[in-house]
């Protein structure tokens, strides 16, 4: 029988690997700071029209606004703490699904102990079984 089993990805941080998530995390940033400016363009734009009650509409695109700014703080707080980290650090990356065998007579806990594949700037280097 073959099931189904989440395995973790950890990433090896080089200076290339570093670099390649600053900038998706600047990008990231830069991205919800366009959303923002969006949404205070269009909460001023809705209230000119003057066609929703104006109470509601702001607090609505305020909240939103105060969403974002929050998401923008989570990836300067991560932009701080890549900067600390040292290079040759495994950063979680994703969580990918295998199959795997089992079959009667199997030790249960070694076949859904885990595993982990350890990913460096792109490459596999190695497959750790708990």
């Amino acid at each position: 029988m073959k099931i189904l089993q989440k395995v973790n990805v950890k990433q090896v941080l080089t200076e290339q690997s570093k670099d390649q998530l600053l900038k998706k995390y600047e990008q990231n940033k830069q991205q919800l700071q366009k959303e923002c400016d969006q949404l205070f363009f269009e909460m001023k734009k809705l209230e000119r029209n003057r066609k929703y009650p104006a109470g509601g509409l702001k607090t609505q695109f305020d909240k939103e606004i105060d969403l974002r700014k929050e998401r923008i703080k989570m990836i300067e707080f991560q932009i701080e703490q890549l900067e600390i980290l040292p290079l040759g650090s495994e950063l979680q990356d994703q969580e990918v699904s295998a199959m795997i065998e089992i079959s009667v007579g199997d030790n249960w806990e070694e076949k859904v102990s885990g595993r982990t594949i350890v990913v460096k700037d792109g490459i596999i280097t190695e497959i750790r079984e708990r």
